[in-house]
């Protein structure tokens, strides 16, 4: 159902250097950009994808209090690695990869991460019981 997500950025070179490290570990590349303005990222063009934007209204870019992108993973050790990618690269944590809620032992397993304008964005998965 979605077709693409774009987050506000102050500076695209670092954004865009942030997404091509983060999201080259998920085999994704840039797949559309406009130079000074926009940045995207597929895995196929006919894939859901995640951008980066200078705001058009010329406007400082802000984070929304309560938007999160999540990034849908295979199992737990690629959110743990996605996750350290991101933090390796600058992003800050907002919750370690787990099971959600805490003490569960399947079913939604992510980890939480701010990139370096503040967006905030997990890598999950879902486990089956008979997964562990």
């Amino acid at each position: 159902m979605i077709g693409y997500v774009t987050l506000g950025t102050v500076d695209l070179a670092k954004s865009g250097a942030f997404y091509d490290a983060l999201l080259g570990t998920l085999g994704a590349k840039r797949f559309m950009e406009e130079p000074n303005y926009f940045i995207a990222w597929a895995t196929a063009e006919n894939e859901p994808s995640l951008g980066v934007t200078l705001p058009f209204n010329k406007e400082p870019a802000t984070v929304g209090n309560g938007n999160m992108v999540a990034i849908a993973l295979e199992t737990p050790e690629q959110v743990q690695a996605f996750y350290n990618k991101a933090l390796a690269l600058g992003g800050t944590c907002e919750g370690k990869p787990g099971f959600r809620p805490e003490g569960a032992t399947s079913g939604f397993y992510g980890g939480y991460f701010r990139d370096l304008d503040g967006n905030k964005l997990n890598g999950f998965c879902m486990v089956q019981e008979t997964e562990q």
